[in-house]
């Protein structure tokens, strides 16, 4: 995928979502179509490698409600601003998902990057505040 305008992050925003979360793909694959193989991702001051990336989708399929999901049809994200300029992406957004036990995992997502030359994500930035349910 080659993120170029601002329906391009959209649409990465919720597919790699979805992908990540509830597909049967390989999480390598998945991480592979949008981001290139030396990617740098912080969340929160956190890096996380692509390994980590990897490992972190194990847990995240067994926990999320897979059902509530395709129910709704949509990956639980409320995209409010999404913007490419030149190599630059910027997204804010809250994502919303129901978790196998009945919870609900809320956050508000602050979102800044760059893209590699083939438009894949070459550098993430994002903050993130857990909200209340």
């Amino acid at each position: 995928m080659s993120i170029r305008t601002a329906r391009d992050l959209t649409d990465f925003l919720t597919d790699y979502t979805r992908d990540m979360a509830v597909s049967d793909e390989d999480p390598a694959a998945v991480l592979d179509r949008y981001f290139v193989p030396d990617f740098a991702y912080r969340n929160d001051g956190l890096a996380i490698d692509r390994r980590r990336m990897i490992e972190h989708a194990g847990p995240v399929r067994k926990n999320i409600d897979k059902a509530a999901m395709a129910a709704a049809d949509r990956s639980g994200l409320e995209i409010y601003e999404a913007m490419v300029s030149g190599d630059r992406i910027a997204a804010r957004y809250t994502l919303r998902t129901r978790m196998r036990k009945g919870k609900t995992f809320a956050a508000e997502i602050y979102m800044f990057g760059r893209l590699a030359p083939d438009g894949r994500i070459q550098q993430v930035d994002q903050v993130t505040r857990r909200l209340d349910e």
